[in-house]
């Protein structure tokens, strides 16, 4: 078992814990049973520290919301561009509970990515366990998705450029949903990001021993349990690393961070997609924590990198 204390950090993420021991005490229902009283009390923590810790959202990108398949989303997109872009849906994280497009991390990670990649970015506000568990925002996805390409030239869509990730929780969403179009013989995706995935429904090798206590995610076994429902999964694509058959995907861009109780699954995941066929970019980061990655205010190798994601993007969507 890993403590914090045995790890060489950043300062910066150093700065980032003790900021998170100083405040949590000050918002009591960070421990409230209720996740939907949770999920409130998590939003008033991460706005905070993300005032602090992340770069303000930078000039030059235009922001607006829309309606895409029923569900609110927020359009990050480089200003003075008319023409049609390459498009990503984005799913954010939170623990399947917890997360919206409006916390103050999101909204300017995704501004500064989609004026560095040069792609436009719907960030979709997709149902939360408990109230909706599995596979609800995968159909949120679905369908945020078919809407996206039937407004392709209202929204400035170029189909051919078309894709998904997502955030922790929402790369999890994003790997099932890509899943799902496989199996019903879907081929609009071209590109697939998924940033510190659970890619499996289950902790997953020596990062899920290591990683499992002081790092955030104690209570995964109860999350999964959330997020998968009273009467358990509707179907195998929860949990993408035990899918049987992963070939006919599209490419993947995988970030798995040192320090992360998800960092094994998301590298066999990454491996068992090679093996069926599928182009995969793996992305190692080092000396990072499932959160740290957006701290690009005060952490240089947080910038580099969310700057190394715009990049790979980037690529990704010219290809």
């Amino acid at each position: 078992m890993v403590t914090l204390a045995d790890l060489d950090l950043d300062p910066g993420i150093r700065s980032w814990i003790a900021r998170i021991e100083e405040l949590s005490p000050t918002i009591p229902d960070l421990g409230n049973p209720d996740p939907t009283v949770q999920r409130i009390a998590a939003r008033e923590l991460s706005d905070a520290l993300a005032v602090d810790f992340t770069l303000p959202i930078p000039e030059g990108v235009d922001i607006d919301e829309v309606q895409l398949g029923g569900r609110r989303a927020r359009r990050y997109r480089p200003a003075g561009i008319d023409s049609a872009l390459p498009t990503q849906l984005w799913l954010h994280g939170g623990g399947f509970y917890a997360g919206t497009p409006d916390e103050i991390l999101n909204e300017r990670l995704l501004a500064r990515r989609a004026l560095d990649s040069g792609l436009q970015v719907f960030s979709l506000d997709y149902r939360l366990a408990p109230e909706h568990p599995y596979p609800a925002p995968v159909e949120d996805a679905v369908r945020a998705l078919d809407d996206l390409i039937q407004r392709a030239n209202e929204l400035s869509v170029d189909p051919g450029r078309f894709g998904i990730g997502g955030n922790s929780a929402g790369a999890a969403i994003s790997a099932s949903t890509a899943l799902r179009l496989r199996d019903e013989g879907d081929t609009r995706l071209i590109h697939v990001d998924l940033e510190v995935p659970p890619a499996a429904h289950r902790a997953v090798g020596r990062s899920g021993i290591d990683y499992l206590d002081g790092f955030g995610l104690e209570q995964i076994d109860l999350i999964m349990a959330m997020y998968a429902g009273a009467n358990g999964p509707a179907d195998s694509n929860i949990s993408p690393l035990d899918v049987a058959d992963l070939s006919g995907l599209p490419p993947h861009l995988i970030f798995v961070a040192e320090h992360d109780l998800l960092r094994d699954a998301g590298i066999e995941y990454s491996t068992r997609l090679r093996d069926a066929g599928v182009d995969v970019d793996l992305v190692f980061g080092h000396g990072q924590l499932h959160g740290s990655p957006g701290l690009t205010f005060t952490v240089p190798s947080a910038r580099a990198w969310q700057h190394d994601h715009a990049r790979r993007l980037a690529l990704a969507y010219t290809h």
